[in-house]
């Protein structure tokens, strides 16, 4: 099962790669990795992303917890949450009718031209990532996808929850 794990850790050297010896050391595969300062420039956010049942799953949340760097440590697949991954995408576009089909698809799929030469276009997306998969198999339907780079899940709790130290 995709799991979505949120950890607040201290934003100091090693940190993040402590936290990623727990998953290597376990042999536990991480899909999606996504780090960076919160408002607080002493901590960062960690989304993590995971195939894990749930014996595997609490046993991550143990051992993370442990770490000296980690604040606190939740798991958001269960409950109400938010999340978006941003892609860019450049693709080939040597014909009008495949210029005007790849217009067309980023309007559905609310994504935003960034760049234009004779030749590419190059495009943002956001959303979730099976949205970011969509576009990209459509993409791949009418143009060559010359490039594309994806940033990782980030997410939050809905509502009152908060992950705080």
């Amino acid at each position: 099962m995709r799991r979505i794990f949120s950890v607040l850790m201290e934003n100091a050297p090693g940190a993040l790669s402590r936290i990623m010896g727990v998953f290597s050391q376990r042999g536990y595969n991480v899909d999606s990795l996504c780090v960076a300062p919160t408002n607080d420039k002493s901590l960062s956010r960690l989304t993590i992303i995971t195939e894990a049942d749930d014996k595997v799953a609490e046993q991550i949340l143990k051992q993370v917890n442990k770490l000296i760097d980690v604040l606190r440590v939740t798991e958001l697949t269960g409950s109400a949450h938010v999340e978006r991954e941003l892609m860019l995408i450049k693709v080939a576009t040597r014909t009008e009718v495949a210029r005007a089909e790849v217009k067309r698809n980023v309007d559905i799929f609310r994504a935003r031209v960034l760049d234009v030469t004779s030749q590419h276009y190059t495009m943002e997306i956001t959303g979730t990532s099976d949205k970011l998969t969509a576009f990209a198999d459509v993409m791949a339907d009418c143009a060559d996808i010359t490039e594309s780079a994806r940033t990782g899940v980030c997410g939050l709790s809905r509502g009152d929850r908060a992950l705080r130290p």
